[in-house]
């Protein structure tokens, strides 16, 4: 697909990192979120996460920090001596429900992904995942969502516990940048959230968010550019800031990405 825009790319991300759940795809409320609550049943567990407490917890990064929250703030009676084996439990629990879902219904990725991923491996840019998510979960993701062997398409995938801060620190993106041998000022991060956002920022990193319904009222300040999602030929995506960038574009390429690079615009 010819790029957008005027004049030649004259010069590329020598590396696209993506985050998962809200970037990649929309898992967070019809996935992440069910799952949750179907090991909960079956632990023979009252906690019920509607939608909108979802969206409150989402705020903490990582399922066995967010179920901690969970009772610390909101079933301080559930404390027990055993709370760190049962959040692992869950947890385990939790990505089997989550693996099931995505392979029984799968979940589609968000517009332009599969087109930018496609347009990165053409071109020789080197693709990465840095996610909080375990690792089972994303290549559930990819091998529904994507042609089988599709997470060989990602140099490092950096997922789950690899790291022991999790987002908004930088330590899954330093440990991503670290492993792909790219500096970060030749990278774009994607993400969907405040917390991703200051984890990539945090490392150096030029980043794009598309918004989630979960993530729309975020504070998104230092990033190159906001957008409802990456767009396609025919759904042109809408800017929320940094939209000169696109310089005509109704979609997210990698001559829009070149733009974005430091010392380009």
């Amino acid at each position: 697909m010819p790029s957008q825009g005027e004049g030649p790319v004259a010069r590329l991300p020598r590396a696209l990192l993506f985050d998962v759940d809200g970037t990649l795809a929309d898992t967070e409320r019809d996935g992440h979120r069910v799952a949750f609550n179907r090991a909960f049943t079956e632990a023979g567990l009252d906690w019920e996460w509607d939608v909108p407490l979802y969206g409150e917890l989402l705020a903490v990064t990582g399922g066995k920090e967010r179920m901690r929250h969970y009772v610390d703030r909101h079933r301080p009676d559930q404390r027990r001596q055993d709370l760190d084996d049962l959040i692992v439990r869950l947890h385990a629990a939790k990505t089997r429900h989550y693996t099931a879902l995505v392979g029984a219904a799968g979940i589609p990725l968000r517009p332009g992904v599969r087109r930018l991923l496609d347009e990165a491996r053409t071109r020789g840019v080197l693709l990465a995942i840095v996610t909080t998510t375990t690792a089972d979960n994303v290549v559930s993701l990819l091998q529904h969502a994507l042609p089988r062997g599709a997470d060989r398409w990602f140099a490092v995938i950096g997922a789950g516990d690899v790291v022991a801060r999790k987002k908004p620190a930088p330590d899954i993106y330093d440990y991503v940048l670290e492993r792909l041998g790219v500096p970060a000022s030749e990278c774009i991060a994607f993400e969907d959230s405040e917390n991703g956002l200051r984890s990539a920022r945090a490392a150096g990193l030029t980043t794009v968010v598309t918004i989630t319904d979960y993530s729309q009222t975020h504070d998104f300040t230092g990033a190159a550019l906001v957008l409802d999602h990456l767009g396609e030929p025919g759904q042109p995506c809408h800017p929320l800031s940094g939209g000169a960038v696109l310089n005509g574009a109704t979609y997210v390429d990698l001559a829009v990405l070149g733009r974005l690079l430091p010392g380009t615009l």
